[in-house]
């Protein structure tokens, strides 16, 4: 398993762009972490290297699943922070995920469900300013 060290925003927001050439064109991240973690920064580094601007990726708390699409681009990011396990059925998420597109979800393990072949990442502050990014299965 891989794992890297982000010692600012900028770092995180890199990583997410390197991430997103293994996402193309249909793939799915699930991140993992608490609060704070790094999470949104993250999306907005994978939206931005298929041309999204990082100022529009915000986390989708409320609205719970933004979808973005752009010159064929098609782009989704959803936050689990609000919703349990249960309630997620209804949303079609399921469906979203194994669809075209990149798809980036946000509390991950909130998920009642496999998602094939997704990349996930577990983000932890690291106690120096920092955050630890480690894959898991």
């Amino acid at each position: 398993m891989r794992s890297w060290r982000s010692a600012s925003e900028e770092d995180t927001r890199e990583l997410g762009k390197a991430l997103a050439a293994e996402l193309a064109p249909d793939g799915a991240l699930l991140l993992i972490g608490a609060l704070g973690s790094g999470k949104t920064v993250l999306t907005q580094g994978v939206a931005s290297a298929f041309g999204f601007d990082r100022s529009e990726i915000q986390s989708p708390t409320y609205t719970i699943i933004h979808e973005y699409a752009r010159a064929g681009s098609r782009f989704v990011h959803a936050d689990l922070y609000r919703i349990e396990p249960e309630q997620i059925q209804g949303l079609g998420l399921e469906e979203t995920l194994a669809g075209p597109g990149v798809k980036v979800v946000e509390w991950a393990d909130r998920l009642p469900f496999v998602v094939p072949r997704a990349l996930c990442l577990r983000l932890t502050e690291d106690g120096v300013g920092g955050r630890q990014i480690v894959e898991t299965e």
